[in-house]
């Protein structure tokens, strides 16, 4: 954990520790562990995991999705009612149900590696700007350190190859007048990162929909990509179950292209303006970076909300009234079975959340609904009024009154 985070490798860091979450920082975990935890939980659910499969080609019809397929034992083929591609940039499954990706090519690429360094810096993380270029490290632990170097020496060379170790070291160098005692081992990880933006046109096409890298890349500015493809597919898989289970109410699985693809292209905004900061070389990119390093320094309102957007808890989805749509913190509760509202949510269900009022569920709904009546544990003045409210299963507020009215049931639980 890094208690701060950075915009556009600027020295003056943005202190997270204000945000409303219970993990006010930045987690580093190399993505091999976040892979093994992934997996760990998908046979915890006793859901299938074919490895060494390739989805090469699809064709959809009206009740469902034919799957090309290269498996160990050759071509195969799978049917399904949907598909989701989260196979990356370059996904057949987006190319194959003919969905654009539209945006711009690399026009310059920086070296990223995960590296031993044995004389590293004191503070768990380093950002560093020099006329030459920018810095970027953090621990991850055992000695080990992810190292970002953005040199205006090389960056536009455009090379495709592999990484050569020398490399890499030479950029920290001429950017830090240091390699930070940098070794040279055999699991040493080393890539190139470009600047390629794109956005696919839209996130569903019939049966078929996107999440991801597959639906949006960007240059790993801030570290925003893999909140925003765990959202993506968060934000997808209640829908998208809505609609298998046979509930959905019409039009919830057009909600996901319509709730994603603004959040998609606000971070990949984002993305650019921090290109535009740590990537122009000429005296006024320098100038401009120099003046906005300054203004971070001194405006502590201006690092809240650049940190607020970081982390991924601005987002707020469209709703008919000013509350709704917005994420629901981890409100500590009294007199419900769990001690905090993301306790409640655990089966994956609609909560309606009632300040100590108890309502009978609707009929019909058992399956989809919760209904938990509870008061809060805690001061939180802007949620104290707040009489009952529905939280949809992705922990974002689809309802919610400072009177006794009733939720708007079918237009989100579809008929009971």
């Amino acid at each position: 954990p890094v208690p701060s985070t950075h915009f556009a490798i600027l020295r003056n860091r943005l202190d997270m520790s204000f945000l409303d979450t219970r993990y006010p920082y930045t987690l580093f975990l190399p993505q091999r562990r976040t892979e093994e935890l992934l997996e760990q939980h998908l046979a915890e659910l006793g859901v299938p995991y074919l490895t060494e499969h390739a989805v090469t080609g699809l064709r959809q019809d009206e009740t469902g999705v034919d799957l090309d397929v290269d498996s160990p034992r050759g071509p195969a083929g799978f049917r399904a009612a949907y598909v989701a591609g989260c196979d990356g940039a370059r996904s057949v499954i987006r190319a194959a149900a003919g969905i654009e990706f539209t945006g711009t090519p690399d026009t310059w690429r920086t070296i990223m590696g995960d590296v031993e360094l044995t004389s590293p810096p004191q503070a768990p993380a380093l950002t560093l700007n020099q006329p030459g270029g920018s810095l970027y490290m953090v621990s991850l632990g055992g000695g080990r350190w992810r190292l970002a170097t953005i040199d205006h020496a090389t960056m536009y060379s455009l090379s495709d190859g592999p990484v050569p170790f020398e490399e890499l070291r030479a950029s920290a160098l001429r950017i830090a007048e240091t390699d930070f005692g940098m070794r040279e081992t055999a699991d040493a990880w080393l890539s190139r990162v470009g600047n390629a933006t794109r956005q696919a046109a839209c996130y569903r096409a019939g049966r078929v929909l996107l999440a991801g890298d597959a639906a949006h890349v960007h240059y790993p500015a801030g570290g925003q990509g893999l909140n925003l493809g765990l959202q993506d597919a968060t934000n997808l898989a209640w829908k998208l179950a809505a609609e298998i289970h046979g509930w959905a109410p019409p039009g919830l699985l057009d909600t996901y292209h319509a709730e994603r693809h603004a959040v998609g292209l606000d971070v990949i905004d984002s993305s650019l303006a921090q290109c535009g900061l740590f990537a122009n070389a000429s005296r006024e990119g320098i100038a401009l970076r120099d003046q906005f390093n300054a203004i971070l320094g001194t405006d502590p309102a201006l690092c809240q909300e650049l940190a607020t957007r970081l982390s991924g808890l601005a987002i707020r989805y469209p709703a008919a009234d000013q509350i709704a749509g917005q994420r629901v913190p981890d409100l500590e509760l009294r007199g419900a079975p769990a001690a905090t509202v993301f306790g409640l949510l655990h089966p994956a269900k609609f909560l309606l959340l009632t300040q100590g009022t108890a309502v009978d569920a609707p009929a019909g709904y058992g399956d989809r609904l919760d209904i938990v009546p509870a008061e809060l544990a805690a001061d939180r003045p802007e949620w104290a009024s707040v009489h009952s409210m529905l939280i949809r299963p992705d922990g974002y507020l689809a309802w919610a009154a400072d009177t006794d009215d009733p939720p708007p049931f079918a237009a989100w639980l579809g008929s009971a």
